[in-house]
């Protein structure tokens, strides 16, 4: 199915819409997000996130307002409770702001619990955190955030904390809080003033819908402007029936020239986007895809490969190949491992096996896993660690979340350094 020029030239005019809408509510309401003197928003001296400490202001400290957050927490907790009643206040009192969520805020309560885990954990780090957040912030520009809606969001955080600690609230304590927020807040409003060159998200229309097994289908989208991902990244997808509602799915080809983007969608439960996407999308459906995410593969790494994919985790270890094919640095080799409940699991089988063919330089080797043992760890495990010396390898894995820290956790035994072993984190999916 092709798509008119018309579409095309509208993608084309939304996209530069979004971009000066964008840079309107950036830059407009940022000067307005302060609350008094003694908790101003962190920034370095000239608007870079990687500022004193990476982040926090002069006069601040970050390890110290972990100590204090981590002592404290007990108050609080549960975080699934604490961020139950900061939406409940938050929609009381800006019931507009509803609009800007998905019917069931399931998901999204249990994203915000692993965002405030992720900040605390990281926050003797601002500057390694800073670079995650802001590559967040560039992503939830597609949700329609402007800066103006986080301090709806701090105002509903200090009603929870208070709310949640009671008699043994201090200012203090909030003020610990705050600082952390409004660290997080800084760098992704800067990562998504940098990507102000760049729509918030995509149109896609579906030129290609395969049903490889009963709950599985692969899918073929053409977007009107190009996707500018790189292989082995993911990208998230909204479905019409589903709006505000986003799920993070790898691109399992490498970019191409016709726009086309595939990917590979299980169906992991009723009423969710991958059951609309497996069961309910057809031919010329339309879809919206956010912005692409990820460093699965590093594009300055030449070494060579241990690529090991389970289930639909295949799909970037396929696009990182198709790469390869076209563009592969002299002398690299490749060992592709892909494991599978059963010889049925193995869903792209065929198109694998045509990608490999004549490929003296790459090694296909399929691992029927079928789950986990009764002695514990998986076969696909075990078939890794037992075919070789990967130590001087750069190895990608991607797959369930088990495999992928029971593969880790045995490379990085065998001798392969932690820093090589890269896979894709669940944090930020929205």
């Amino acid at each position: 199915m092709e798509i008119t020029s018309t579409t095309t030239e509208y993608d084309r005019l939304i996209a530069r819409h979004h971009a000066m809408r964008l840079r309107r509510q950036i830059l407009a309401p940022a000067s307005s997000f302060q609350t008094g003197p003694d908790q101003s928003a962190p920034a370095g001296p000239t608007g870079d996130p990687a500022g004193p400490q990476g982040g926090y202001p002069d006069g601040f400290d970050a390890a110290a307002d972990q100590r204090l957050i981590l002592d404290t927490l007990g108050l609080v907790t549960p975080l699934a409770d604490l961020i139950d009643h900061l939406y409940a206040f938050m929609f009381r009192r800006r019931p507009y702001l509803r609009s800007l969520f998905p019917e069931s805020m399931e998901f999204q309560q249990t994203h915000l619990e692993r965002m405030f885990n992720h900040l605390i954990d990281h926050l003797d780090r601002p500057a390694q955190l800073a670079a995650t957040l802001s590559q967040l912030g560039r992503d939830h520009r597609k949700l329609g955030v402007r800066p103006v809606h986080y301090e709806a969001f701090e105002e509903a955080l200090c009603q929870a904390i208070r709310h949640r600690a009671g008699a043994r609230w201090s200012d203090g304590l909030e003020a610990a809080w705050i600082r952390m927020l409004r660290f997080a807040v800084r760098a992704m409003v800067v990562g998504a003033e940098s990507a102000l060159t760049e729509p918030p998200y995509w149109h896609a229309v579906v030129v290609g819908h395969e049903r490889r097994r009963p709950d599985l289908a692969v899918l073929r989208v053409r977007t009107g402007e190009p996707y500018p991902y790189r292989a082995g990244q993911y990208g998230t997808v909204e479905h019409p029936r589903l709006p505000h509602t986003w799920r993070q799915y790898s691109m399992g080809c490498a970019p191409r020239e016709d726009n086309e983007v595939e990917f590979h969608v299980r169906r992991t439960g009723p009423g969710g986007v991958s059951e609309a996407l497996v069961e309910r999308t057809a031919v010329g459906d339309e879809l919206r895809l956010g912005p692409p995410r990820g460093t699965l593969m590093p594009e300055d790494d030449t070494r060579d490969l241990l690529l090991v994919a389970g289930g639909t985790g295949l799909a970037p270890m396929k696009a990182i190949v198709e790469e390869l094919v076209e563009h592969r640095p002299r002398g690299r080799r490749v060992h592709l491992f892909v494991g599978a409940r059963d010889r049925a699991d193995l869903y792209d089988w065929p198109d694998l096996s045509e990608l490999v063919g004549r490929k003296p330089w790459l090694e296909l080797i399929p691992v029927a896993d079928g789950g986990p043992r009764p002695g514990g760890g998986s076969r696909l495990a075990d078939a890794v660690s037992h075919s070789g010396d990967w130590a001087d390898h750069l190895a990608c894995v991607s797959g369930p979340a088990g495999m992928v820290d029971e593969v880790r956790t045995r490379l990085v035994a065998a001798g392969l350094p932690a820093a090589h072993v890269h896979h894709d984190p669940v944090l930020g999916r929205v």
